[in-house]
C-alpha cells in the first residue's frame, strides 16, 4: 500500500486528484501510478487504470490472474469493471467513495449478475491516512 500511497502523494504534487495505485505480483510491483487525467487531458487516467495497463505490459498479459491492486481510493465504475476484466485477483483499497466508489458504494459492481470475476476485496487499509489526503487537496482548491 506504501507505493500506491507514494503515488497519490506524486499525484498532488501535479495538480492532480491525489489517488495513487500499485499492482503486485509475487511480492514485487510490476505496476505502479498516479492519477494523470489533466496532464494527459484522458478522462480514463485515473491511478488503476494507469497501473493495470503498466502492469499488463511488464508480464506482456492482457489478464493479472496472480496479482494485487492497492489503490487509495475506493475504484470508480469504470475502474472497478477494468479490475475485473483484468482477472485481478485481490483488490485492497484505503478510503471509501459513498459518492463515486463502486465496490462497497453505488453500483457495488462485482455483486452485479452481469460480472464475470470479482476480486477478493478489503476496504479501510489506511483509510483516514487517504481520506485525510483527499480533503486537504480538494480544501486547498476552494
Amino acid at each position: 500500500m506504501e507505493a500506491a500511497f507514494r503515488e497519490a502523494r506524486a499525484a498532488a504534487t501535479r495538480g492532480e486528484v491525489p489517488i495513487g495505485a500499485a499492482i503486485v505480483r509475487d511480492g514485487r510491483v510490476i505496476g505502479s501510478a498516479g492519477n494523470r487525467t489533466r496532464a494527459l487531458n484522458d478522462p480514463t487516467a485515473h491511478a488503476e487504470m494507469l497501473a493495470i495497463r503498466m502492469a499488463c505490459e511488464a508480464i506482456e498479459a492482457e489478464r493479472l490472474v496472480d496479482c494485487d491492486l492497492y489503490v487509495t481510493l475506493e475504484p470508480c465504475p469504470m475502474c472497478a469493471a477494468a479490475i475485473s476484466f483484468a482477472r485481478i485477483r485481490r483488490l485492497y483499497f484505503a478510503a471509501s467513495d459513498p459518492k463515486g466508489g463502486a465496490v462497497e458504494n453505488g453500483v457495488r459492481f462485482y455483486a452485479s449478475p452481469t460480472c464475470h470475476h470479482a476480486p477478493e476485496v478489503y476496504g479501510g487499509i489506511r483509510e483516514s491516512e487517504a481520506a485525510a489526503m483527499l480533503r486537504d487537496f480538494f480544501r486547498e482548491r476552494r
